[in-house]
């Protein structure tokens, strides 16, 4: 689950298999599949990148016409030293974290990468502040949305997230949250006033670079991982229907004992690209 924060202004493709799946358990519980990625396959039906040895991951953002009956709406490959313009940093305590702070100082754009940094930070007695930021100035309804990142280390939750441009929550688009693992990330829609959920698991290698996305339509969601499908939403009624906008962070929840690293972790980002339907 997302948090957004109080005082805010947030190649190798891999072949999807071992499938567990766990029935609902109720209202507010949540939908589990299980799938383990183990080896390459030829064909990806979604976009990951083009091969490009000179960038940090070493493929660089997908082409504007990369998503069939889609159009490239925005891209970034973070260059320079300062975020592009519509993003904005977070600060302050994240919303469910009250022993969590976000700094600004953690969110780095240097060397074609976007760096989230969780750390020991002096200016906060020493406690771990984490680094987030939205697109808040570019929000839309439906669409596709492509991250390349990976992680350093475990210990804080790193969430791409979509979130209502309108603040008021759910609903919540989780397409890639760690927990505290660097061996799966999840998938999760938030939706209802109940914040019902329908979650979903992937086993992968979180410190090597993946592209991870979500297509998001008014009647379901598909979420990607290196251009292969791992898991979907099809329930019409589950799917947000409102502006929302990309988010990307970090929670470490050290004072409540769980989601906390050992030292210094970051969340490398080397671009994202985002597609509207034609």
């Amino acid at each position: 689950m997302g948090f957004k924060s109080g005082a805010t202004a947030f190649a190798v493709i891999a072949l999807l298999s071992t499938l567990l799946i766990i029935a609902p358990a109720g209202r507010g519980s949540a939908t589990t599949t299980t799938f383990t990625v183990f080896r390459p396959v030829p064909n990806p039906q979604y976009p990951i990148g083009t091969s490009d040895s000179s960038e940090p991951s070493g493929e660089a953002p997908p082409a504007p016409t990369a998503l069939a009956g889609y159009t490239q709406s925005y891209v970034s490959d973070f260059t320079g030293s300062t975020l592009p313009a519509g993003w904005d940093i977070y600060t302050g305590i994240p919303g469910g974290d009250p022993g969590g702070h976000f700094g600004g100082s953690h969110v780095v754009v240097s060397g074609g990468l976007l760096y989230l940094n969780t750390f020991r930070d002096a200016a906060w007695n020493n406690q771990f502040v984490t680094g987030g930021l939205c697109q808040c100035g570019l929000t839309k309804i439906f669409g596709a949305y492509f991250v390349r990142s990976r992680l350093t280390g475990r210990g804080p939750n790193e969430v791409d997230l979509l979130w209502p441009a309108a603040n008021v929550w759910p609903p919540e688009i989780d397409f890639s949250e760690t927990g505290d693992s660097v061996s799966s990330t999840t998938g999760t829609v938030h939706y209802g006033a109940a914040n019902t959920m329908d979650h979903r698991k992937v086993m992968i290698k979180m410190t090597q670079w993946h592209t991870f996305g979500v297509i998001w339509t008014p009647s379901s969601l598909t979420f990607v991982v290196d251009g292969q499908v791992w898991a979907r939403d099809n329930v019409t009624s589950h799917i947000p229907k409102q502006p929302m906008t990309l988010d990307l962070q970090q929670v470490a929840k050290c004072t409540a004992g769980t989601q906390c690293p050992a030292g210094p972790v970051s969340m490398q980002v080397d671009w994202v690209a985002e597609y509207s339907a034609n």
